[in-house]
């Protein structure tokens, strides 16, 4: 094998497949990435066994043909060679090494066989669609902040993507809780999508699918089947094992009847929180929200550092009303918000919160309140 690519093509290709790639891994071929060279194109594929990512980048191919080299190791080399250097890549087949040479650089990396290398069996997908990667980028990165870390509940450790009844017909959903917190974002159902099975798409996947959405021109092809999801672009596809669980039943938790209204400018809230959580306890991080008529004053009292107030002027016409939340998750929920005003919804200082986008129903937010 061997071919010429230019640097910056190869460090695109080589920076996604690695960072798939568990750092510690007792299965060395699982360290490696498989560079197979065809055609007029190379494709970088590499696998943690639940995750599998194929990236399909041009070059030159003189000969064509396949082998393993350390993944982390190429990258960090690839990374550190001059911007705009055509790189040749060639595999010594007998003596186990694949040589990398750039300008006056050249690397000799030891190499495991091809043969060696797991390659995720394909899946029958039952639902096919075509989704623009705007539209999953949203879906994605307005849910992903309530993923739960807590592995005994193993199901909410991922995105519930599904379909599901929305403000305006069928919607393509995106759910994750964690308990504390829930975000439920709603998009349009794209063509093809109606009988997809609903799946639990791992945080990992997740992080790694924030790297194929990002062109704004992008469409995304998307697979489902009751074991895995594909996402696909020309030129990098992501396969995924989906979570094996339930996940709950979280329209539930989801406030039906909350009345008192308190309208706020989203950002401005943001500071101020952030501002009066400096002296919270790290453990509690507790802000108490005291309402009255278009007034909203955040504090914090920490016995041990001290105490911080804020007023705020607000849109609110109802009693009085005191409650108090974990500054973290406030400041999260905050951080989504597009629309200049956030919109909160409150019941009772014992009942959760529900937080919208001004007027937009489509994506929606839960926070548990805390004593304070």
């Amino acid at each position: 094998m061997k071919f010429s690519i230019e640097r910056g093509v190869l460090l695109k290709a080589v920076a996604q497949a690695q960072s798939v790639v568990e750092r510690r891994n007792t299965i060395p071929i699982l360290a490696n990435v498989l560079i197979e060279a065809e055609g007029d194109a190379v494709r970088f594929r590499a696998t943690d066994l639940d995750i599998e990512v194929v990236d399909r980048a041009p070059a030159t191919v003189e000969r064509e043909g396949a082998t393993t080299v350390a993944a982390v190791l190429l990258n960090e080399i690839v990374r550190k060679l001059p911007d705009g250097a055509l790189v040749t890549l060639t595999d010594q087949g007998a003596s186990g090494r694949l040589s990398i040479e750039a300008g006056r650089s050249n690397f000799q990396l030891a190499t495991l066989p091809k043969e060696d290398f797991p390659v995720m069996a394909s899946s029958e997908y039952e639902a096919e669609f075509t989704a623009p990667a705007p539209v999953l980028r949203r879906l994605f990165d307005k849910s992903k902040f309530a993923i739960s870390t807590e592995e005994t509940r193993y199901y909410l450790n991922g995105v519930y993507m599904h379909v599901a009844d929305g403000e305006t017909g069928r919607a393509l959903r995106c759910v994750a809780t964690d308990g504390h917190r829930l975000a439920r974002v709603d998009a349009e159902l794209p063509e093809g999508a109606a009988n997809m099975a609903g799946v639990i798409v791992p945080r990992k996947t997740v992080g790694e699918l924030r790297k194929l959405l990002d062109d704004d021109e992008a469409l995304i092809e998307v697979s489902v089947s009751e074991t895995k999801v594909r996402f696909a672009t020309p030129a990098i596809t992501l396969t995924s094992k989906v979570i094996d669980g339930t996940f709950p039943d979280y329209s539930r938790v989801i406030p039906q009847n909350n009345q008192k209204r308190l309208e706020v400018d989203a950002n401005e809230f943001a500071k101020a929180v952030d501002r009066v959580a400096t002296v919270s306890s790290e453990r509690s991080r507790a802000v108490k929200l005291a309402l009255d008529e278009d007034r909203l004053v955040l504090s914090v009292n920490a016995p041990d550092s001290g105490a911080a107030e804020e007023e705020l002027a607000v849109a609110y016409g109802d009693e009085r009303l005191e409650i108090g939340f974990n500054a973290k998750y406030l400041l999260e929920i905050a951080s989504q918000v597009d629309r200049e005003n956030a919109v909160f919804l409150f019941n009772s200082s014992g009942d959760p919160a529900l937080v919208r986008e001004g007027d937009d129903l489509s994506a929606v937010y839960v926070v548990m309140p805390m004593r304070v």
